[in-house]
C-alpha cells in the first residue's frame, strides 16, 4: 500500500506541477503578448511623433536652398499671370534682386536677405506658398472688371480687411487711402486678377498691414519698399541682439558721406557711450509716440532686441510688429476666464484677473515703458555689468521709468539729458 500509495502520490503531484507549468506558461504568453503588444503601440507612437517633430523642424529649418526654392515658385506664379508687384519684374525677369541668405522660419514665416538694385533688403511672408493664403472668392473677378470700380472695391471689401488686420485702431480714411491707393489706381476697371488677388494675400499679413499704414506716420516703424505677390520687402537695419552687451552692433551703423558735414560732423565725433544714450533717448521718443500719437495706443506685446533695429541717425525702429496692437484689439485679447493673475498674460502684455468675475481686465496692467526697461535697459546699462562706464542719468532714468513715479516719457527723457 505504502509504496503504492506513495507512487500515486508522486503522480498526482506531479501531474499538478504539470498542470501548473502549462497553466504558467498560458499566463506568461497572454501576458507577454499583451507586453509585446503595449511596447509595439508605444514603439508606434514614439516613432510617428518623432517623424512628426522632424517634419515639424525641417519645415522651420532655414536653409538657402529651400529659400531660393520658394523664390523661383514665387516667379513662376509671376511667369502664369497668378501674381504680381512692383518689385516682381526685378525679381524674375531683370535679375534686379540678388539673393544673398535665409534670415529665419519660424511657424511658417519666411524672412529672406537680399539686394534689390544694389541696397540691402528683407523679404518676408506670413505662409510659403501663395496659394496657402485666403483667396478672394467673394469677388466674381469677371463680373468685377465690368461692374465695380476701385473705390466702390476698396470701401466694401478692402478696407475692412485693413481695419480687422489693426484692430480697428490707429488708422484713418487718408491713411487707408495711401495704402490702398498707391495698389489700386483710382481707375474704373485698370486692376487685373492677379493684382488683387496679390494685394489681398499681402492684407492678410498683419505686419504688412501694420508696416504699410504707419510708415507715413511714425519713424520708429520698418519701411516697406515694394511687394512681389505675397512677399514684401522691407528696409535692411542693424537689428538688435539678445547676446550681445551693447545690444546694437554701433560699428554697423555708417554715417553717409552727406552727414559728414555740420550736424553729420557730429555724429561721428560720438563715442559709443553717447550712442548708446541717443539710442535710449529713442526708445523712449518710440515710446511715448506709441502711447500718445495715434487714434488709440499701439501695444507691443513682444518685447525684445531682436525685435528693434537702428537707422544711421540712432532712431530706434520697430522691426517686427506681428505682436503689436492698438488699444480696441489689446483689450479684445487681454478679456479672457481667468482663476489667477498668471491666466491674464499675454507674452509681454499682462492684466489683472478679477476673481469675483474669473475674468481678466480688458485693461493692461503694464506699459511698453515698463517691459522695455525690465527687458531692454535693465540687461544694457547693469551697474554689474558696466561697473563705472554705467551713466548716472540712465541709472536714475531706469529707476524712474520702473518705479510708480508719475512722469511722461517726455520727462523721462528730460532726466537722461
Amino acid at each position: 500500500m505504502l509504496p503504492g500509495g506513495l507512487a500515486s502520490g508522486g503522480g498526482g503531484r506531479g501531474g499538478g506541477l504539470c498542470l501548473l507549468r502549462w497553466l504558467g506558461l498560458r499566463l506568461w504568453s497572454r501576458r507577454g503578448t499583451l507586453v509585446f503588444a503595449l511596447l509595439w503601440f508605444g514603439s508606434w507612437l514614439f516613432l510617428n511623433g518623432l517623424v512628426l517633430v522632424h517634419r515639424t523642424i525641417l519645415s522651420d529649418f532655414c536653409t538657402d536652398d529651400k529659400s531660393k526654392r520658394i523664390l523661383q515658385r514665387l516667379c513662376l506664379e509671376f511667369s502664369e499671370g497668378s501674381v504680381t508687384g512692383d518689385m516682381c519684374e526685378d525679381l524674375c525677369v531683370l535679375g534686379l534682386v540678388e539673393y544673398k541668405r535665409c534670415l529665419y522660419y519660424e511657424n511658417g514665416k519666411k524672412v529672406i536677405e537680399a539686394r534689390w538694385r544694389g541696397s540691402p533688403i528683407i523679404l518676408k511672408s506670413k505662409l510659403e506658398n501663395f496659394s496657402s493664403y485666403e483667396p478672394l472668392g467673394i469677388l466674381d473677378y469677371q463680373v468685377i472688371r465690368r461692374a465695380l470700380p476701385a473705390r466702390c472695391l476698396k470701401l466694401h471689401f478692402l478696407s475692412p480687411q485693413v481695419r480687422n488686420s489693426l484692430g480697428g485702431g490707429g488708422v484713418n480714411n487718408s491713411s487707408l487711402a495711401r495704402l490702398l491707393g498707391k495698389k489700386l489706381k483710382n481707375r474704373e476697371m485698370s486692376y487685373s486678377r492677379a493684382e488683387l488677388a496679390s494685394l489681398w494675400a499681402l492684407l492678410q499679413q498683419e505686419e504688412y498691414t501694420f508696416l504699410r499704414v504707419l510708415q507715413d506716420l511714425s519713424t520708429h516703424v520698418a519701411k516697406v519698399l515694394g511687394s512681389c505677390g505675397h512677399f514684401y520687402a522691407v528696409e535692411y537695419l542693424s537689428a538688435g541682439h539678445a547676446w550681445d552687451q551693447n545690444i546694437f552692433s554701433l560699428h554697423d551703423v555708417a554715417i553717409s558721406e552727406g552727414q559728414d558735414q555740420g550736424e553729420g560732423g557730429d555724429r561721428a565725433r560720438w563715442t559709443a557711450r553717447e550712442m548708446m544714450h541717443r539710442i535710449a533717448l529713442s526708445f523712449l521718443d518710440m515710446v511715448w509716440h506709441f502711447d500718445n500719437d495715434f487714434t488709440h495706443k499701439l501695444h507691443l506685446c513682444d518685447i525684445k532686441p531682436e525685435n528693434f533695429a537702428i537707422r544711421k541717425d540712432l532712431t530706434v525702429v520697430a522691426i517686427d510688429v506681428d505682436m503689436a496692437f492698438f488699444e480696441p484689439k489689446m483689450r479684445d485679447i487681454l478679456e479672457q476666464n481667468c482663476s489667477s493673475d498668471d491666466d491674464c498674460n499675454f507674452f509681454d502684455c499682462s492684466s489683472r484677473c478679477n476673481l469675483s468675475k474669473r475674468r481678466c481686465s480688458p485693461r493692461r496692467s503694464n506699459s511698453n515703458l515698463q517691459v522695455i526697461c525690465e527687458k531692454i535697459f535693465r540687461p544694457w546699462f547693469s551697474p554689474t555689468l558696466l561697473g563705472a562706464k554705467a551713466a548716472l542719468p540712465l541709472q536714475v532714468m531706469y529707476l524712474k521709468t520702473s518705479s510708480e513715479v508719475h512722469l511722461t516719457p517726455r520727462q523721462h527723457v528730460l532726466l537722461c539729458l
